[in-house]
C-alpha cells in the first residue's frame, strides 16, 4: 500500500494518506462499506447513477456537520439520476443518529470502519488517526472519476460549487 505525505493537514501539523491515489479519467475502484442497518454497500450499488463520494473525518465534528448538511441541501437539487454519498469511519450507529438528528435524508451515510477498503482504495486513510481525509470524488454514468478532490486542511471545507458543476457536467 502506497503512502502519500504533504496533501493533507490537520491545523497545519502533515499527515499521511495511506492507500491509491485515484486520477481523473480511471474507473473508479471498488469498495464496501455498511449502511446503518449493517448490510454492505459496493461501487456496483450505484452503477448507472452519477455519483458523488465524500469522505469526511468524522461526522461528530462541527466542519464534517455544516457539510453533510450542506450537500444534503444542496442533494435536493441534482435530480435523480445523481446519488450523494457521505462516508467517513464513524459507527453506522453514530451515522444514523446523526441523519435523524439533523433530518439528512438527501444523503446515503455508509461507514468505512470495518476494513478501511474505501480509505484504502481511493488514498484518502488518513495513517496517524485511521480517519478519512476530507475529499470529494464525482464518479459518472459509466463508473469513471471525473472529479476528484482532497482537502488540504481537515478543519477547512471542500469547494462546493466545483463539485456541483462537476456532477453537472458529468455524463
Amino acid at each position: 500500500m502506497s503512502e502519500r505525505t504533504g496533501l493533507v493537514t490537520f491545523q497545519g501539523n502533515p499527515l499521511t494518506l495511506v492507500g491509491n491515489a485515484v486520477s481523473l479519467n480511471q474507473k473508479a475502484p471498488d469498495f464496501t462499506a455498511l449502511k446503518p442497518d449493517l448490510s454492505p454497500v459496493t461501487l456496483a450499488d450505484y452503477a448507472g447513477k452519477k455519483l458523488i463520494i465524500a469522505s469526511v473525518p468524522s461526522l461528530d465534528t462541527s466542519v464534517c456537520s455544516i457539510e453533510t448538511k450542506r450537500f444534503n441541501d444542496e442533494a435536493k437539487n441534482l435530480g435523480d439520476d445523481v446519488e450523494l454519498v457521505v462516508i467517513s469511519m464513524d459507527l453506522p450507529f453514530a451515522q444514523a443518529r446523526w441523519a435523524e438528528e439533523y433530518k439528512a435524508r438527501e444523503v446515503t451515510m455508509i461507514s468505512d470502519h470495518r476494513d478501511a477498503s474505501f480509505g484504502n482504495a481511493y488514498g484518502v486513510l488518513i495513517k496517524e488517526l485511521r480517519l478519512l481525509a476530507r475529499a470529494v470524488f464525482v464518479i459518472n454514468t459509466k463508473g469513471e472519476v471525473c472529479f476528484e478532490s482532497i482537502v488540504k486542511e481537515m478543519t477547512d471545507e471542500p469547494d462546493y460549487k466545483a463539485v456541483l458543476d462537476a456532477v453537472r457536467a458529468a455524463s
